[in-house]
């Protein structure tokens, strides 16, 4: 493996960001071979490049956008594919989950018919004026304790307050076709889903005893990518996830869910380049080009914890690492083990990067990202 990232940096420059689709492909059939009922609509925000994309539509991915953008990214990339032979109806290939929408976003996709989320009043009544022609489904808010990412303090409905929303939504003349949720990213909490799945359940079928014909169960994202041998097991989750569906909701229901991080950390690899070395108050800095503003961007929007091993071997220390612009917050990290007698021009790669990392990065300082490569299409 060194090797070939050594020779691929060579010939491509640093930063090098490598996505292994290979990689991709064996995430998405681990996720169908644990949970083959439940529908994978990929978290675009995750990793929106597009090659990534096309990938999973070709492993049969469905996918959750945030965004108009989002949304039409993935619609062309569905009309691409769209002909005589298979026509694709678009909420078995998308679902707009992010629950406030901007009025022109909703005005935009009102032609598509889409599949939208709610967990408001008002809500309702944006949907009702700019795009009647959506089926809702209404997000709820769950327990999300132990994830390395809540989602609870932003999203969700009060499951007290679903059936009076779900009544809002009908008297509308608009139609819930039903219930999400999100028990935080990366959970290591299983309860969390044991849980969301039981209140989720009871005001399902609640619905259902009052004549609203609910039908999609959207169980969220949250799965835990193995970052490393302490990482959840998901072959576990996935049992709890299976028994729980199959005790508590009717045979009719479509299961959904939407992974993201699961689909894509472990599917990347950088290369970044020591440009400067310098000893700070007896610790050895090592100045690389990349940096929490680009690639590293996950330690700040996402809680992730950098790895950092070198290429050459020698006696270790522990150093810091901090990227190339003129900010000071740009540290990456402060104690990393690594050898002391690195030098300017040699390089470090850095494993399970694929998850909310270029797709947060900017230009901030006027730098450009990691170049991407795709290997094993």
């Amino acid at each position: 493996m060194k090797q070939e990232l050594i020779k691929l940096a060579e010939k491509h420059g640093t930063p090098l960001f490598i996505i292994d689709h290979d990689k991709i492909r064996a995430n998405y059939r681990t996720f169908k071979k644990h949970l083959p009922n439940v529908q994978a609509y990929y978290a675009v925000k995750a990793n929106s490049n597009q090659e990534i994309i096309k990938t999973l539509f070709a492993e049969g991915a469905s996918f959750d956008v945030a965004s108009y953008n989002e949304f039409m990214q993935i619609y062309n990339q569905l009309k691409s594919f769209d002909h005589k032979d298979k026509k694709f109806f678009v909420w078995d290939k998308i679902i707009f989950s992010n629950t406030i929408k901007d009025r022109d976003a909703l005005a935009k996709i009102k032609k598509y018919k889409p599949l939208v989320t709610f967990d408001n009043t008002d809500e309702i009544k944006k949907i009702k004026q700019h795009c009647p022609t959506a089926g809702l489904v209404l997000r709820l808010k769950v327990p999300d304790t132990g994830s390395q990412v809540e989602m609870s303090s932003k999203f969700g409905a009060e499951p007290g307050d679903a059936a009076s929303l779900i009544q809002e939504v009908f008297d509308a003349g608009l139609v819930v076709e039903g219930l999400s949720f999100h028990v935080g990213s990366q959970c290591g909490n299983f309860d969390n889903y044991t849980a969301a799945l039981n209140i989720t359940s009871d005001i399902l079928n609640n619905a259902r005893k009052k004549g609203f014909g609910l039908k999609i169960v959207d169980i969220g994202g949250g799965f835990p990518a193995k970052y490393d041998a302490q990482s959840p097991k998901f072959g576990n989750l996935a049992k709890i996830i299976n028994s729980e569906c199959k005790r508590l909701f009717p045979a009719d229901v479509e299961l959904i869910a939407e992974p993201g991080r699961f689909m894509v950390a472990t599917a990347a690899t950088l290369v970044s380049e020591i440009i400067g070395k310098a000893r700070r108050d007896g610790k050895i800095f090592y100045h690389i080009n990349d940096g929490v503003y680009h690639t590293f961007s996950g330690i700040v929007y996402d809680h992730w914890q950098p790895n950092f091993s070198a290429f050459k071997k020698g006696k270790t220390e522990v150093c810091a690492v901090v990227g190339p612009t003129c900010d000071s917050f740009d540290k990456i990290s402060l104690s990393e083990n690594l050898p002391a007698d690195l030098q300017i021009g040699d390089m470090f790669y850095t494993v399970n990067i694929g998850a909310y990392s270029t797709a947060s990065s900017t230009k901030f300082n006027g730098f450009d990202g990691a170049k991407i490569l795709h290997i094993n299409q």
